[in-house]
This record gives C-alpha cells, structure tokens and sequence, in this order.
C-alpha cells in the first residue's frame, strides 16, 4: 500500500527544505479548503482531507520526518511509525480547533451542524455601470437579480397543504447516526450527519409541487439601488435583506452591487478632487484673461494673470465631488497649458519675429537665467 501513497511533500505543496511554519501554513490553508463538512456534496473532500492530515501529522514530527526524508514511506512503516499513531496530533488539533472548533468535526463526525436552525441567505452580487455625473451626483436604478425566496405556495415549509412531517426513521428524529471511520489516527467512532432526512431529524410526507420540498423557489426580482452621490469607480454598495431568503426562518442574505463609473471626456477624479486641463492661447498667457472652465456644476469663469507660464495649475475650493456620506466636497484643479500656434503665414511670422526682436532678456527670466548657469559652467569648465 505504502507505494501507492503520494509524497507527502507534493500532499501540501510545499518544497523539501520547508520550515515548520512553512508546513502549518500549508496545512492550514489546504484543511480550510478539503475540510468534509464544508464540502458535504464533495465525495472525495473526505480522503482528500484525509491524505493532507496524514503528510502533515509525519513532516510536523521531526523524528518521522527524518526517517521519512531518509527511507520514504517503507521507513516509517518499518519503523511502527505511520500514520495511524497520535505521535504528532496535538498540533494537528490545534490547528483544526482555530478553524473549525476542535477534531469533533473531523471527517464528517463529531458536532454536526443542526439542520433545523435558522440560517442566514447567501449574499448576492452584481454590478452597475453609470456615467461620470452620475457618480457625483447619484442616483437610483434599478437591478435585476434572480434570487432564492419563500415557496409561495408552502411558505417556505416544503410540504403540500397540511400534509405535515414525519420522524425520520433512520436516525429517529436525532438528525445524526453514528460511524466508525478508519482514520490516520486510527478507528474513531463518532456522528455523522444523517444521509436520510440530511440532519432535520423529520422528513417530509408530501413535498410541496412547486418548490419540491425545498421551501424555497428562484425568482427574478427588479431591485431599486440607491447610488450616493460621491460613489466612485470600484466602489461597491450593500442593499440589506435582498439576497436569498434565509432557511428555517433565518435571516435574508444582502445584494452586493459593484459600481463601475464610465470615464469623462474632461474630467479626471482622483480621490474626491476633479482633475482637468484647458488649453490657453499665447496671447492669453502674455497678456491675462478671463477664460470659461467647466466644473461638474457647469461653466464658471476664472481670470488668469498676465505671464501665466505653461502648465500653471490653478484650484477651485469646493468644485469637486461630493464625500460620501458628508456635505463637504473636494476641489478641482485646472492646469493651463499654451498652445503653440500652428501654420502661420508670411506676415504674421514677420510680426512675431519683430515682437520677439522687441523684447528684453528681462522678459524671459528663465530663459535668461538658464543661459547665465550655461554661461557660468563653460567658463568654470575652461578654468579647471
């Protein structure tokens, strides 16, 4: 049998040289995933979880890793030192204990779950693209989702009219029947949920037609969201009690709505700021202006100052989205940039060349003091 076992380092993923926190990690992480009672429908989750228990009860043992890593499986079976002994057990339990509350629950055994008590309804998800101002001003819209609800016809009982239930009669009403499982750590008697009547103890004499016995039917429901004004790309919004139906009278699961916000043609948010950027003439930038920028409220004019230099970024308090949940906004900020004037003809160039002429290096204090660096360099350069 022993040749047929996988390496226990290919069992957990990890590699040969693997620490010890390495491996619990790895243990951990694969026994939340194969654990049977989360997998009730999954025939193979049991030996699977089986197989992962195994590896990690022998690597966690330094004495059996060692004979292992050195002889392999026929080591530690020639040695009395498989799997079936309690060797490294008490870590395997501490392990299974913060995630599942202790070995009770192993394999299907021990503290099964009581079908009859009220659970919650699965939370749903779904997604909604809006426009830019949309996004900042909010909005409502409507959402289909098909969701699990009460039986109509049973509300929510499974059984047709007043047919009732009945005690099951394998388990006799306990919902649990005992098994005795080989194990890696040995035979191990303990309970199992009851295949029969799956845990209720009770079974049902005339299922209901519609929702056959469930109790519950899938519907397709249009759902109103309210979109806050501020939502930004990304963001999701949850509507409380509009997933499915709970079960035994538990409570409703919740819709998760993801928002996606279509990008603008002008705007740029970062955060709850606005970002744009205007383009200005020459002549604008030279002399000032009073220019037009568009916010999300509409246009508002701004007066630039004369010598505005390319890429001047001014600020407008207030102009941006809205925060969520709060009245005060954000701002917008606006970044001028010149626009060199293209195609001249042969009288306007002769015109700029004569205003260029006109002009002073005072006029040009960057320009100006660049060349005084330059100037300053060479000369530096030349005298060492």
């Amino acid at each position: 049998m022993a040749d047929k076992k996988r390496d226990y380092y290919e069992v957990l993923g990890v590699e040969r040289s693997a620490s010890d926190d390495e491996l619990k990690k790895a243990y951990r992480k694969l026994a939340r995933e194969c654990h049977p009672d989360l997998h009730p429908d999954d025939p193979t989750a049991e030996e699977r979880f089986k197989e992962i228990t195994e590896a990690y009860e022998v690597l966690s043992n330094a004495e059996k890793r060692q004979i292992y890593d050195q002889y392999g499986h026929e080591g530690l079976d020639s040695n009395g030192m498989g799997a079936g002994g309690m060797g490294g057990f008490s870590d395997v339990n501490e392990i299974l204990e913060s995630l599942f509350g202790g070995f009770g629950g192993m394999f299907g055994g021990g503290r099964a779950q009581n079908a009859n008590a009220p659970r919650q309804g699965r939370d749903l998800q779904t997604a909604v693209t809006i426009e830019f101002m949309e996004a900042c001003t909010g909005k409502s819209q409507n959402v289909q989702v098909q969701r699990m609800e009460n039986c109509p016809d049973c509300h929510g009982s499974g059984s047709a009219g007043n047919s009732g239930t009945e005690v099951c009669p394998d388990c006799q009403g306990r919902g649990t029947v005992k098994a005795t499982q080989r194990t890696p750590f040995g035979m191990i008697s303990s309970s199992k949920t009851c295949p029969h009547c799956g845990g209720k103890g009770k079974l049902i004499k005339s299922p209901c037609q519609k929702c056959r016995g469930a109790g519950r039917v899938r519907v397709t429901k249009s759902i109103n969201v309210d979109i806050p004004a501020g939502i930004d790309d990304g963001q999701m919004i949850r509507v409380s009690g509009m997933g499915d139906a709970g079960v035994n009278g538990g409570p409703a699961g919740n819709l998760i709505v993801g928002v996606n916000v279509r990008p603008h043609p002008i705007f740029r948010r970062e955060d709850y700021d606005i970002h744009c950027d205007i383009p200005i003439t020459y002549a604008q930038a030279v002399l000032g202006d009073e220019i037009v920028v568009p916010t999300i409220d509409g246009n508002v004019k701004y007066n630039i100052s004369e010598g505005t230099q390319n890429g001047t970024v001014f600020r407008l308090r207030g102009k941006g989205v809205r925060k969520l949940q709060r009245s005060d906004r954000g701002d917008q900020y606006v970044k001028v940039y010149v626009e060199v004037p293209r195609n001249l003809n042969k009288k306007q160039k002769d015109l700029l060349q004569q205003y260029e002429a006109s002009l002073e290096s005072k006029n040009y204090q960057k320009r100006d003091s660049f060349f005084k660096k330059l100037k300053d360099f060479i000369n530096g350069t030349k005298q060492s």
